[in-house]
């Protein structure tokens, strides 16, 4: 059997731009992701535009909502 090589990271991608990417192939608004989870769309707006930071109560509430893993939001650093 080959060894294999872990992926490499080919793309840097900010936490907010991770719920907008999630939050926009759902084809959802703001003030939609705003209604499910009870977050404010200028929360929303903040943490996409990366100017507050998201959390890890936020992560799970927002990962529920946009059917991911709280991971996916808040990656793990190297």
């Amino acid at each position: 059997m080959k060894q294999f090589h872990p992926a490499r990271k080919r793309v840097d991608v900010s936490v907010g731009e991770s719920v907008r990417v999630l939050r926009e192939l759902q084809e959802m608004s703001q003030n939609e992701l705003s209604g499910m989870t009870g977050i404010p769309q200028s929360t929303i707006s903040a943490i996409e535009n990366d100017r507050v930071r998201l959390g890890v109560e936020r992560a799970k509430v927002l990962a529920r909502a946009l059917q991911c893993h709280p991971g996916v939001l808040v990656p793990l650093s190297p």
